[in-house]
């Protein structure tokens, strides 16, 4: 099994931002442990972020505008900001597969299973992880790493991954307790 850690959205507009998300900001500090372990277990760390092109994504029809490519809003936050051998992609759509290379590099990277994190968790979490499971990656989400806007939407989405794409849910914790190799 060889694994990589997906950082989905924890960008400023998704934490502090136009759709500031106090729980979101609780789960800063755990995803940069993981991340740290990762860093320290060369297991890769790939960065999709949110970065739409001002009044023309279709997202706009449903949301305000929000993490525009190149502003302050779609960067990372400063706590879990990229590292020289992360590899960081942008998105314009809700999966993190839709049009970013994704694929290509985990391929490239020989990577069969992801570990999910980030925002939120029942749209772009869920998104990436129904195109993870069509192109046949093994899925985990740790649910410390993962957050909502409430707590009923957070376990009702941690459930659907669980139910219908097999999504193994754990903890952070438990990953690096882990050996991966």
């Amino acid at each position: 099994m060889k694994i990589t850690i997906v950082v989905i959205d924890i960008i400023n507009d998704f934490v502090t931002g136009i759709f500031k998300n106090e729980r979101a900001e609780k789960i800063i500090p755990v995803v940069r442990q993981l991340l740290n372990f990762a860093r320290e277990n060369k297991i890769p760390v790939v960065y999709i972020n949110d970065a739409h092109l001002p009044n023309v994504d279709v997202e706009f029809d449903v949301w305000p505008q929000h993490a525009l490519a190149g502003t302050w809003g779609a960067q990372v936050v400063n706590e879990l900001e990229p590292k020289k051998g992360d590899f960081v992609l942008e998105k314009r759509r809700y999966s993190a597969f839709q049009r970013t290379g994704l694929d290509q590099l985990l391929r490239k990277l020989e990577v069969d299973t992801l570990i999910l994190t980030g925002v939120v968790t029942d749209i772009c979490i869920q998104h990436t992880a129904a195109d993870a499971f069509f192109r046949g990656y093994k899925i985990i989400v740790p649910e410390d790493c993962v957050e909502a806007i409430n707590e009923r939407t957070q376990k009702a989405a941690l459930d659907y991954l669980k139910r219908v794409y097999g999504c193994k849910i754990t903890r952070a914790d438990e990953i690096m307790r882990r050996k991966w190799s």
